[in-house]
């Protein structure tokens, strides 16, 4: 795959890399839900949802960001904008997407509406988003009283469940963004009427300022916002002027972004048009807008009634300038643009995507791209500030300074990241990001480079030397995936960037420490950690105090280490070919790995008999009670593998004498450093794994058995057998059962918000399958595996890994009755032609039948699905 220079998009890549063109400073950076925040919670005991709920969001100011639907602004989100609509039916105008929290659910956080990313370079120069608004009464009060009763052994019930939908009687919203220059943005909103009869839409194009100004940090004058037909003018002392144009005359409705006091708390209120004014206006007549047109948010008034199947766009232009701009081009000049940058992103696309890929995977793999450029948000967070409260507010109930996140007062966040999701989880969490990275890698290397840097900087890494997890927790244990996602981003950026590579390493050092000091209790080189990410995967909360006195020695945990530390060997390899002082730093992770590796057989976690890794309680008499769950906590040490080349060895000598050394002196590591072969070069090849050639294929035919791990859709993440045999074990007087559950979990552990203990889950199937690739290297077509387990037929590694890789692509594939897995029983997305073809990438999926779970709009590690379908078609 050659990559031109001329390509548009690679060259605004550079440019913005180089500060030539600042093509990144305008993106969807948005949030889609900031309420119900841990920053906007300013409660006495973290309740977010119910301190900061739906209800207020349309009256009440943010204070650290905003939210909006198909929303973009500039990278300080100075100015706002974002798409409002009613369709004369609802309470309240739609400007933010609904859904419900854990306690108002019975699975967790879940978006209770339909909207996709179809659509985004990684520059924000052409963008795509789409919306299904019902044209009957959003069913709200529906939605949250039918979800309240339901039991964590029912089904969601999602609003397609609630009929509105029925007969098509729907609007499909759909809007696209194309950039005449970075800061010169055309906007074409589009708006079809799917249903049987003429009905009517209200469309109001808002632009407003976030609120910096009534907090009194700092002396900030209030911004001006003036509206007229057809215009808003925006002037911002740092930002200059910001113009929304639009075609026609509509009315413009001006307010200000300002808490109605009067509605929330029965107070008076600082201005007679606060933040909701343009709602209560449109909605209930109220004069509730400014009659001087003056405010700091706008929006521009469309009312259209469409017939049937009648179509109407919109055309808007948002500009930058120092000066009041004349009106806008949306005539020939504005077509152009959007015409061009469409044609310069289906460019984009085709070099990147192989022509191997078939249709239906080019579009999956750009909607995956589209969802994880949509991701990204502004993200701001003073922990300091919010821990203290402003000096214009009420000061926090005291307890916040001893409750959540009251460890991490030195974080300071003004930035744009990638989010898990843009609605269920619109905060950073560290793990999802580095996979996040990873596909990110493949259309801006940049980017993705930025990105792992900034959860190292001095401002996020905590001083003793820990990696934020997530705003709901900072101090929580996420899996060190930070070196393997670097040198992943390395790698595909072409190996080059060696600046980058030192920089993360030296920050990755703290952290590996912090690692070595924290989470190994014993001092013997197997780990804890808690839950690591997995939330309910164990019989009982492995974040929260033991059931009985002992540490809990986590195979995974262990796992994960064993790979950190050879993720560091192969950074200080990389940088130690270039500059001799990274030498010492590859030996002394060669020998922290196989320090790590040895332990987990001396301490008990491997377990010869049912040939797997169980988590090991260490009594404090000694005693040691290995918990038998045949779980991804058993698998993960497969992860922990790398090949040393002689080419390697050759030219770091030093490393070589002390893998010799430790060979001769130190024999109970040779099961771990010792295999050696020659590879496909003719040369020897070296490999240090976790687990032996006997030990692979043991774990091997458990993981690739139908009837335990792999199913048709990916490798579950709790073997099937539990299903017949859940695991028990009686601890302090109580019981504490896992078995399997294909969906959604019906413990209440850990939330009750998420499952592993059954579905597929894309970012550590794609572990396992980046492991099986690094085995197959080594070990060729010499080893063969039976696979699937029992079918009797045996094939290479490089064969499963392809085919693993390819059952997880199915999930989002038509088959051959042209359903997607990932939609199950669902009729209107199975088949409809308005939603079929409209793809989403959930956090999880069942383990039987691939339905998408959890957070159904989640585009983050879900679309590694894309660098699958890149590497399959490599």
């Amino acid at each position: 795959m050659g990559v031109r220079d001329g390509v548009a998009e690679r060259v605004r890549l550079a440019q913005a890399d180089s500060g030539e063109q600042p093509w990144r400073a305008w993106g969807p950076y948005l949030a889609e839900r900031a309420w119900g925040t841990v920053r906007e919670d300013y409660s006495e005991h973290g309740t977010a949802w119910d301190y900061f709920p739906h209800d207020h969001a349309r009256s009440r100011t943010f204070r650290w960001n905003e939210d909006g639907m198909a929303g973009v602004c500039d990278d300080r989100q100075t100015f706002c904008f974002a798409l409002a609509l009613w369709n004369e039916r609802d309470p309240i105008l739609k400007e933010r997407m609904f859904g419900l929290g854990g306690d108002g659910g019975n699975h967790g956080e879940d978006a209770k509406e339909y909207w996709w990313y179809q659509d985004s370079t990684p520059t924000h120069s052409w963008m795509r988003w789409r919306y299904h608004y019902p044209q009957e009464a959003f069913p709200y009060d529906e939605l949250v009283r039918v979800n309240g009763h339901r039991t964590r052994e029912e089904s969601e019930y999602e609003l397609v469940d609630t009929g509105v939908f029925d007969d098509d009687r729907f609007w499909a919203v759909t809007v696209d963004y194309a950039k005449a220059t970075p800061t010169d943005m055309c906007i074409l909103v589009t708006v079809a009427n799917r249903g049987p009869e003429a009905a009517t839409l209200h469309v109001l194009p808002t632009l407003w300022f976030r609120n910096t100004w009534s907090w009194g940090a700092s002396n900030r004058p209030v911004p001006e916002m003036e509206g007229c037909p057809g215009r808003l003018l925006g002037t911002h002392r740092s930002l200059g002027r910001i113009t929304l144009d639009a075609e026609g005359e509509p009315p413009a409705l001006m307010c200000d972004n300002e808490t109605n006091a009067q509605r929330l708390w029965g107070l008076p209120g600082t201005t007679l048009y606060p933040k909701d004014g343009i709602n209560d206006h449109i909605v209930a007549g109220a004069p509730t807008v400014s009659p001087d047109g003056q405010g700091t948010k706008g929006a521009l008034h469309y009312v259209l009634t469409l017939g049937p199947g009648e179509t109407r766009q919109i055309r808007l232009r948002l500009t930058q300038s120092d000066e009041p701009p004349p009106p806008a081009d949306l005539g020939t000049g504005y077509d152009e643009v959007l015409r061009l940058r469409e044609a310069e992103a289906d460019e984009f696309f085709a070099e990147l995507i192989p022509a191997a890929a078939s249709a239906e995977e080019a579009a999956v793999a750009r909607q995956g791209i589209a969802g994880l450029m949509w991701g990204k948000q502004f993200y701001h967070l003073d922990v300091k500030q919010w821990l203290h409260g402003d000096p214009a507010t009420a000061p926090p109930p005291p307890g916040r300074k001893y409750g959540r996140n009251h460890a991490w007062w030195h974080m300071n966040s003004f930035d744009v990241i990638s989010m898990p999701d843009p609605w269920e989880y619109p905060w950073y969490a560290a793990w999802d990001l580095a996979f996040h990275c990873v596909t990110i890698a493949r259309v801006d290397p940049g980017f993705a480079k930025s990105q792992l840097l900034l959860l190292l900087r001095e401002w996020y890494m905590h001083p003793n030397g820990q990696i934020p997890a997530y705003e709901w927790a900072f101090s929580d244990v996420n899996p060190p995936v930070h070196a393997w996602a670097a040198l992943r981003v390395f790698e595909i950026d072409g190996g080059k960037d060696f600046d980058f590579l030192a920089k993360v390493m030296h920050k990755l050092l703290l952290n590996f420490t912090w690692w070595v000091n924290r989470k190994d209790v014993g001092g013997n080189n197997v780990f804890e950690g808690g839950f690591l990410g997995l939330d309910n995967v164990g019989p009982f909360d492995r974040s929260a105090a033991l059931p009985v006195a002992g540490v809990l020695e986590q195979s995974d945990g262990t796992g994960w280490m064993a790979m950190y530390a050879l993720n560091l060997l192969d950074m200080a390899i990389r940088l130690a070919l270039h500059d001799s002082a990274y030498t010492d730093m590859a030996t002394k992770f060669f020998e922290h790995f196989a320090y790590i590796a040895e332990a987990a057989y001396r301490q008990g976690l491997w377990n010869d008999e049912d040939c797997f890794f169980y988590d090991v309680l260490r009594l404090p008499d000694g005693h040691k009670m290995p918990l038998k769950v045949r779980s991804i906590v058993g698998l993960l040490p497969l992860a922990a593998t790398t090949r040393l080349t002689s080419s390697t060895m050759h030219r770091l000598p030093a490393l070589a004498a002390r893998l010799r050394w430790m060979q001769t002196s130190q024999p109970q590591y040779g099961d771990v450093i010792s295999a050696r072969r020659l590879g496909p070069d003719g040369r020897q090849h070296r490999l240090l794994s976790m687990v032996g050639q006997d030990q692979l294929v043991r774990i091997l035919a458990r993981m690739l058995d139908p009837e335990e791990f792999l199913s048709p859709y990916g490798l579950r993440t709790l073997s099937r057998a539990h299903l017949e045999k859940p695991f028990t074990v009686s601890l302090g007087g109580s019981d504490f059962t896992v078995g399997y559950e294909p969906a959604e979990s019906t413990s209440g552990l850990f939330g009750g918000n998420s499952n592993w203990r059954g579905p597929v889950w894309m970012p550590v199937n794609y572990l396992i399958v980046e492991a099986l690739r690094e085995y197959a290297e080594f070990y060729g077509d010499d080893l063969k595996v039976e696979y699937p387990t029992g079918s009797g037929v045996q094939v290479p590694l490089a064969e499963v890994a392809d085919d693993v890789s390819r059952r997880l692509v199915s999930l989002f594939m038509p088959d051959s009755w042209g359903r997607r897995p990932l939609y199950g029983a669902n009729e209107l997305f199975q088949n409809h032609p308005d939603w079929k073809d409209l793809v989403v990438f959930p956090e999880y999926f069942h383990g039987d039948n691939g339905a998408g779970l959890g957070a159904w709009h989640q585009t983050g590690w879900t679309a590694l699905v894309v660098d699958l379908i890149l590497t399959l078609h490599r």
